[in-house]
């Protein structure tokens, strides 16, 4: 069974459909990315996908025991939470927060998920540093680093490189990549940089008000919609 399945879904926003036609399967170890312009549903989608949002029409099914807390999730940092004043390690460590359920105490388990995470991106010399004194991008290595604290089996990414300069997005793309090859997570990522996404994704899902496209990243670079975005 796929991790996560779209049957004819659709959402709304304020009483009007905002994407429709969602027929899509994401299965374990795929890199999906969702592109599209602004105003073509991906973030109702994203919210859907969290289950913050009950779909207009059709389903969302999650399968292999997933359920949505359970779902490693970077959002969007507005401003207030860029000057968040608490330290890379707390940040990392709230990644554990839903696993904590009723525990009032985090548990040297949680402290060691934390430990390898914050290895994994390379951050160990920030984790006593105050958050809102880092760079744009040292920021999203900790917050890379706190949804992985809550996953093992999927990562939602939305547009995780949005802000940052051309080598810090690189680093940061080839840094999603690998954590996709190497721990076979499931990675599904909104993104506006869709020549990046071919690179990278092994699946693209375009939308404009509804699904345009999906399958692999080969058979989308051959397809129409493709030439329009890409140019050839």
């Amino acid at each position: 069974m796929a991790l996560i399945t779209c049957n004819n879904t659709a959402f709304a926003y304020e009483g009007n459909i905002a994407v429709s036609g969602l027929s899509f399967s994401v299965n374990a170890g795929d890199y999906l990315c969702i592109v599209g312009e602004n105003g073509s549903g991906k973030s109702k989608l994203i919210k859907g996908l969290l289950r913050l949002k009950a779909p207009q029409s059709g389903t969302v099914l999650m399968g292999e025991g997933l359920k949505a807390n359970q779902i490693g999730y970077l959002p969007q940092q507005t401003a207030a939470q860029k000057d968040f004043p608490a330290s890379v390690y707390e940040v990392v460590l709230s990644g554990r927060l839903s696993a904590r359920g009723i525990r009032p105490f985090y548990t040297k388990h949680d402290k060691q998920i934390v430990a390898e995470n914050i290895k994994r991106l390379g951050i160990e010399k920030l984790q006593h540093r105050c958050y809102r004194e880092l760079s744009g991008g040292q920021q999203q290595r900790v917050l890379l680093a706190r949804a992985l604290c809550a996953t093992q089996k999927l990562l939602l990414l939305d547009e995780p490189v949005a802000g940052l300069d051309p080598i810090v997005t690189q680093e940061l793309y080839r840094l999603i990549e690998q954590i996709n090859k190497d721990s076979g997570l499931t990675v599904i990522m909104v993104s506006h940089d869709i020549a990046s996404a071919v690179n990278y994704a092994s699946h693209i899902l375009h939308l404009q008000g509804e699904q345009v496209f999906f399958g692999t990243t080969d058979e989308y670079a051959k397809s129409k919609i493709a030439a329009r975005f890409l140019g050839g």
